[in-house]
């Protein structure tokens, strides 16, 4: 549950469902993320046997990530989700508006 609470995962899940990325491409395709935040990310979902890291012994090292078998079926759990919430999207900021207005300004916080 961690993994799909956290951003960064899922972010790094979804780019990586195309197919395996070298370091720099996995951060440039993710967007907004700091330098550290890539290989953190990665090495968690790595520890949770949800993305392979492969190191080619060049200099520098060449790294590349993959999703396993087992990220490829979250993938799936996640672009349901993703098409849940676009499908529901309008309803939801709509309620939430209206939610912020009657409970006035602390509300939302």
């Amino acid at each position: 549950m961690d993994r799909i609470g956290d951003k960064w995962s899922v972010t790094v899940i979804c780019r990586l469902d195309d197919g395996p990325l070298r370091f720099n491409a996995l951060r440039r395709a993710v967007g907004g993320i700091t330098q550290r935040m890539p290989s953190a990310t990665a090495r968690r979902l790595e520890r949770d046997g949800l993305v392979s890291r492969t190191v080619e012994p060049t200099v520098p090292p060449r790294v590349e990530y993959a999703l396993t078998e087992c990220g490829h079926s979250l993938h799936g759990v996640l672009a349901e989700l993703v098409a849940w919430t676009e499908a529901h999207l309008d309803e939801i900021r709509r309620d939430g508006a209206e939610y912020d207005a009657a409970a006035g300004p602390r509300a939302g916080q």
